[in-house]
């Protein structure tokens, strides 16, 4: 297989070291030799659709991305916009890496309806692919942590999603519509700044105190929402995931909600993506 201009290194068996590296992949646009068959997979979020690529030892060996508006509150909302950024994405994951795919896994929101679930699957069979498996976010996120019991949040652009997970199954789902979304709609408000300059400023380490202390109370509310859910289920571990996450003192803040320990891996915006295309365990043995 031709790799031309490719950037290897030595693969990482943590799966915190695999986030971060697959995290460097999408940004740089590195990738790394595969050992065996190649699995794609991509994530339709809320701002951004991500693509990924892993070998067959789960290693990340490619990733991409692009600003996108698709989907809101875990729905498509824009076909034809949807079907082309998975195009773009396997084009340029393909050219890089030499390689042509002929089918991929996706994920989908935890709690849609069957019909919402069948658009997600759509949308890979449009842009030229078989669907290979639909998973569910946390799921994902759950084997790209090597994990199998425990519940993940996941704040996301649109929603915060909390799910509990026995042996690598969803048992309980619940999804409401808090995210970074609102947070940007709060810091607009409060600063009197459009939208663009809010979601700038909530990016922009300048700001990190001001915008902390601002939307506090909505990382406070998606906290409520996981206590919520969680009730006096009594679980392993709770795993912060998602791009809204990535606030320093968003663990603490759930935590006090929660009643216990909260944690958020490194690159929590990435963990979600890298685990759409592996396999599950008794799959991937």
């Amino acid at each position: 297989m031709a790799m031309t201009g490719m950037v290897v290194t030595t693969h990482v068996e943590l799966p915190e070291q695999a986030i971060m590296r697959f995290a460097e992949q999408v940004r740089t646009g590195a990738i790394d030799e595969p050992t065996g068959q190649m699995r794609l997979g991509f994530d339709l979020g809320t701002a951004n659709i991500v693509v990924a690529v892993v070998d067959a030892a789960n290693h990340p060996i490619a990733g991409g991305w692009v600003h996108s508006t698709v989907v809101r509150d875990g729905v498509v909302v824009d076909w034809a916009g949807a079907t082309s950024a998975v195009r773009a994405l396997r084009a340029d994951v393909e050219q890089r890496l030499g390689h042509e795919f002929t089918k991929a896994s996706i994920s989908i929101p935890p709690g849609i309806s069957d019909g919402d679930i069948q658009v997600f699957a759509n949308v890979i069979g449009a842009a030229g692919l078989d669907p290979d498996e639909v998973v569910d976010e946390p799921v994902a996120a759950a084997r790209a942590m090597g994990i199998t019991d425990g519940a993940v949040i996941d704040v996301g652009a649109g929603t915060t999603g909390v799910s509990i997970l026995e042996d690598g199954k969803v048992v309980l789902s619940v999804d409401e519509a808090t995210g970074g979304h609102h947070m940007t709609l709060v810091l607009a408000g409060s600063n009197n700044i459009d939208y663009d300059q809010a979601e700038a400023m909530k990016k922009d380490p300048q700001y990190r105190e001001q915008v902390l202390g601002t939307i506090r109370p909505t990382l406070d509310k998606m906290a409520t929402i996981a206590a919520q859910a969680l009730g006096s289920r009594d679980v392993p571990a709770v795993y912060l995931v998602g791009g809204s996450s990535s606030f320093e003192s968003a663990p603490a803040i759930f935590e006090a909600r929660l009643h216990r320990p909260v944690v958020r891996p490194a690159q929590p915006l990435f963990i979600t993506p890298l685990g759409i295309p592996m396999p599950a365990q008794e799959e991937s043995r």
